[in-house]
């Protein structure tokens, strides 16, 4: 299970919290623009946007979690268990896998206006990776400076959302996520006014108070709920340092700890890492279960020219700042 926000103050914020049992080795990732992109059903891209992003540990080719390209476009894969449905391939469309969503967008595109117009001959086909790495159910998040959209692949084909929130968890479907907000419209970031009764006082007996009802549990609906409060009313400066710490502070709000969601055995669902996009330095920051210290990529750092991936290990180990 997965959370994915943006957040705009001076620049456009993208990210995610990766919320898993297992971690399968994810990597920094690099795609330069003459790295060449193979498709199973379409021809190969061998010029394209260079991409950076967090994919799982595989070699030969970037299986991206999360990534943006350097013209600020964005997009976050999260899990769509039960519901995510691809089909087989169609005639006269752009058949692709599910595992070159990502890439084939990024590659393509600069802004989400022109996802929206790729999408309408888009056809996601069910074709594994490999034996061994069968395709996740997904649904993806896409976001730029101006906009955001939700799509998701059903039976009937893709459905696309635009997504006013700015923030994509897992199940139900992104239009059901969206209704349950309507349950929370009376909560506040301010203390609330006795409307119980006229008849006795009643105490406000805390700060925050005004917030009460906000759910914090670990499920899809809660978090969606608690990331679109927090998002909707939080306040920071526009300088960067500023900026990447309050996002950090908007996805840590729903972040899952070790022993909170059991799974089986000795396995427990946990937030493996949050990555954030400033999507228009193209600039990706992180943090890892195990390190909180914010690391940081960027991807203008690297020879955007050059065909082959740049990997860099996630950084999973605690680091102090000694003060004495």
């Amino acid at each position: 299970m997965c959370t994915a926000s943006n957040y705009i103050t001076k620049n456009h914020y993208f990210g995610r919290n990766f919320d898993y049992e297992i971690s399968y080795n994810e990597r920094v990732c690099i795609t330069p623009r003459n790295f060449t992109f193979s498709f199973r059903l379409i021809d190969d891209i061998k010029t394209h946007f260079a991409i950076i992003g967090i994919t799982a540990g595989i070699d030969e080719y970037p299986l991206y979690y999360d990534a943006c390209n350097e013209k600020g476009l964005s997009i976050a894969g999260l899990n769509f268990a039960g519901n995510a449905c691809y089909l087989e391939e169609k005639e006269g469309m752009t058949n692709i896998t599910p595992f070159e969503f990502i890439p084939y967008l990024l590659s393509n595109f600069s802004t989400v206006g022109e996802v929206k117009e790729a999408l309408t001959n888009i056809n996601l086909v069910d074709i594994d990776f490999s034996e061994g790495l069968p395709l996740s159910p997904l649904h993806w998040m896409i976001s730029d400076e101006n906009e955001a959209i939700v799509v998701e692949p059903l039976e009937d084909g893709l459905k696309v959302y635009d997504n006013p929130v700015g923030v994509l968890t897992n199940n139900p479907p992104f239009d059901k996520q969206l209704s349950t907000l309507n349950k929370y419209m009376g909560l506040s970031n301010k203390n609330p006014e006795n409307t119980f009764s006229d008849d006795f006082d009643l105490d406000e007996y805390s700060r925050g108070m005004g917030a009460i009802g906000l759910p914090g549990d670990l499920s899809s609906s809660s978090r969606f709920a608690k990331v679109a409060f927090t998002r909707a009313n939080s306040h920071s400066g526009e300088s960067e340092s500023e900026s990447v710490s309050q996002f950090f502070h908007i996805l840590h709000s729903v972040e899952q700890q070790k022993g909170c969601t059991f799974i089986d055995k000795d396995l427990y669902e946990y937030t493996i890492y949050t990555s954030c996009y400033n999507t228009n330095e193209a600039v990706l920051y992180y943090t890892t279960y195990n390190n909180n210290q914010i690391a940081k990529a960027e991807l203008a750092n690297e020879n955007l020219d050059s065909d082959r991936l740049i990997f860099y290990d996630l950084i999973d180990e605690e680091k102090f700042l000694n003060v004495n």
